[in-house]
């Protein structure tokens, strides 16, 4: 691995970018730079793009030695996370530290670390005069809020590319390397239950008037999964099922029940581990992420609250998932009680691992790492990816990250080898899509 990638990486890395509440602007604003600064010193061009008022987008290109390359987007967040009590951490979030081969800080693998590699060997390999491609690069600064500049950015743009690439994933294991070829969606609703103007006396009025708490209990049991936690038909509609080639690759990925384990959770199904990643990348699930309502003494509760996410399996339709969700929860109301919901919604994406970009980059991937690489689909969602995927870019979603990474946690870190095998895989990625049709040069 070339040290000057690691140097480069410690150095973003004491930069707290946070945008996630109480974060600092000039931080924000020297995280994007640094992005710059390495694209101009290797002969590229490039600005920070405002759009509302949202964070910058580093935006960049640096050229192909030749004529007629075709063109890849890489794409990357700067923005990190808050880093929560010090006191967690075992060395200071913003002052990286080596140990036991990882790195430690905030941002060192979601998504600073899994996506330098990206954007340190596009800078060498143009600097030598060697870069087979035209790499345009685009880091955003408010993926962990969920802002929609870089969405706008990607809709807006004339010129477009011939493929992407995604470093913010990761492999189901160390050993082996991943592409991810299929993202859920999601509907998230917050819903707000209002039975009475105020809070009523239990000894009084309970038994006679309607209770929030319960109102709300009743209209989510309408859409709770069932006992074996599939969500119910009318909330699967318009799933696509797995190819042949990723339930091949599935077979070689760790058992779904150690996934789960690893993760300290415990499984809603007897069957649930076995059926792990067509459960979490190939169908919809159904949680409810919080409650709120009431106070501790004898009141009856006049308002409550739920946060509510559907995920959505690749070929389903937010809106018409919202629609639906919406319907059977205002099904479940009872007379005399208020429903106030309020929606947000991401679309889901899918690539046909056959395509020739992902094609190459499988291949690129064996070099690089040594070893098959898996096609998975995440069970997260990737806003900016369904964005491209609408435009029509093949995208290769891919990322180093590995469990143990304590990603958005105190300690998160990334190991050494994962910082070698996206260097790795950056230069082999660039020289297979050099292969592409160039249909959106400079």
């Amino acid at each position: 691995m070339d040290p000057r990638l690691l140097d480069e990486l410690i150095d973003w890395l004491t930069i707290p970018s946070v945008s996630t509440g109480g974060g600092d602007p000039q931080a924000i604003e020297r995280a994007a730079g640094w992005v710059l600064e390495r694209v101009h010193g290797a002969g590229g061009e490039g600005e920070l793009v405002r759009i509302g008022d949202g964070n910058p987008l580093a935006v960049g290109e640096l050229r192909a030695a030749g004529a007629g390359a075709p063109t890849v987007l890489i794409y990357g967040h700067y923005d990190v996370q808050g880093p929560g009590p010090d006191e967690l951490w075992s060395s200071p979030p913003f002052a990286p530290e080596i140990r036991d081969g990882r790195l430690y800080g905030r941002g060192a693998a979601d998504d600073k670390g899994n996506f330098l590699p990206l954007l340190h060997v596009a800078c060498a390999m143009a600097a030598a005069g060697e870069l087979p491609v035209n790499v345009r690069v685009l880091v955003e600064g408010e993926e962990e809020v969920a802002g929609d500049a870089v969405g706008a950015w990607i809709r807006e743009d004339a010129r477009g590319a011939d493929a992407a690439i995604v470093f913010d994933s990761g492999s189901p294991d160390p050993a082996t390397p991943a592409i991810t070829v299929g993202l859920r969606g999601m509907v998230m609703l917050r819903l707000v239950v209002t039975t009475a103007e105020r809070n009523l006396h239990s000894g009084i009025y309970g038994g006679s008037v309607l209770n929030a708490l319960h109102v709300l209990h009743r209209v989510l049991a309408e859409v709770l999964p069932g006992p074996d936690g599939r969500v119910r038909e009318e909330l699967r509609a318009g799933i696509l099922a797995p190819s042949p080639a990723e339930l091949e690759s599935w077979k070689r990925l760790p058992p779904g029940a150690e996934a789960l384990a690893l993760a300290g959770g415990r499984p809603v199904h007897r069957g649930a581990g076995a059926e792990y990643y067509e459960r979490n990348g190939a169908d919809a699930a159904l949680d409810v992420n919080r409650i709120t309502g009431g106070e501790p003494r004898t009141v009856v509760p006049a308002r409550a609250e739920a946060t509510v996410s559907l995920r959505l399996a690749p070929g389903q339709d937010p809106e018409d998932m919202r629609d639906t969700l919406t319907g059977l929860l205002r099904s479940a109301l009872p007379e005399g009680a208020e429903l106030e919901l309020s929606a947000q919604l991401a679309m889901p994406a899918l690539f046909d691992p056959e395509q020739p970009a992902l094609r190459l980059a499988a291949d690129a991937l064996r070099r690089a790492c040594g070893a098959e690489p898996a096609f998975l689909r995440s069970g997260g969602s990737i806003p900016v990816v369904a964005e491209m995927a609408a435009r029509g870019y093949p995208v290769i979603v891919g990322g180093f990250g590995v469990p143990g990474d304590a990603v958005h946690a105190a300690n998160e870190s990334f190991t050494l080898r994962s910082l070698g095998w996206g260097e790795a895989s950056a230069r082999e990625l660039y020289l297979a899509l050099a292969e592409l049709p160039a249909r959106h040069q400079a």
